[in-house]
């Protein structure tokens, strides 16, 4: 992804921002009270119909976050073992560059409502934007949809927790990893709302993009699985950088999603470490040679 121009400070943010910090007089008159005693941060919770996995997907991730200052959501889901995890999966986060397959599955699914093939051109556009992240070509397809068919799409795939921006930046929808996994899901697996022919499409364009974005939740993949990928990264004065990937892996026995949302990154390198300790210890665990063997 080129980095991702969104507007510095829009007027309704500045007032935003501004509110936030003025103190009430009556406020700042009232005697100091003890400070509240921060919140316990969330847990990995894991849960697996397969014997130990759960409990040792869970201190494994929780493992590989440490040291990491990144906030960090994530999602996991292996149908094989219908094995689950989650960390803070319902946090919205800026989108960055993965909401781009939201956007070309929001273009397949008004496409198959209308009985049409993508144009040349579309097909043309969707290729730039899943393989090379191509900011233009999103913001072509996001105008020609316009809000309302996106949100048709939100509606129809169950994501009830994604959330477009309100000055119409498409790399400031707030997303979750719990909607992305469903996402994902709807990618992979056959459903009433993408038919298999979008499927196939988007599929194929995910597991074409260009070598320099392959980081991520390919990390520690095993090297017979189909990787199908898409990252995102973006620097705000806020929460720092927000870095992204999201994957499905199949073939030779594999069938599982990863999501991994972080903000609050000093660096974009932060964001992808964090990222790639979290899925090396998920493949390592979930992989057919570490199940076939207990």
């Amino acid at each position: 992804m080129t980095h991702q121009r969104v507007p510095r400070c829009s007027r309704a943010l500045r007032s935003a921002l501004t509110v936030g910090v003025l103190v009430p007089a009556a406020l700042a008159a009232s005697p100091a009270t003890a400070a509240p005693a921060p919140a316990p941060a969330p847990a990995v919770s894991c849960a697996s119909d397969r014997a130990g996995l759960a409990a040792k997907l869970s201190g494994d991730i929780t493992a590989a976050l440490e040291g990491h200052r990144s906030t960090t959501a994530l999602a996991v889901q292996d149908h094989r073992t219908h094995t689950s995890c989650t960390l803070r999966p319902t946090q919205q986060v800026d989108s960055a560059s993965v909401v781009k397959v939201t956007v070309l599955a929001a273009l397949l699914w008004d496409a198959q409502k209308a009985k049409r093939p993508l144009t040349p051109h579309e097909g043309e556009l969707s290729t730039a934007m899943i393989t090379k992240s191509d900011n233009d070509a999103t913001s072509e397809l996001w105008d020609q949809l316009g809000p309302a068919k996106v949100k048709g799409f939100l509606k129809a795939a169950g994501m009830t927790r994604t959330a477009l921006d309100a000055e119409g930046a498409w790399g400031l929808t707030q997303i979750t990893a719990h909607d992305e996994q469903r996402l994902l899901t709807l990618v992979t697996a056959r459903n009433k709302v993408l038919d298999d022919s979008s499927r196939t499409f988007l599929l194929e364009r995910m597991r074409k993009v260009v070598p320099e974005q392959r980081w991520g939740v390919p990390a520690g993949a095993p090297g017979d699985a189909t990787v199908q990928l898409k990252n995102g990264w973006l620097e705000r004065s806020t929460h720092g950088w927000r870095v992204h990937s999201v994957g499905a892996f199949s073939g030779k026995g594999h069938d599982y999603v990863i999501t991994v949302l972080t903000q609050d990154n000093k660096t974009m390198e932060d964001g992808i470490d964090t990222i790639q300790a979290v899925s090396r210890a998920v493949h390592r665990d979930i992989g057919p040679d570490r199940l076939a063997h207990g």
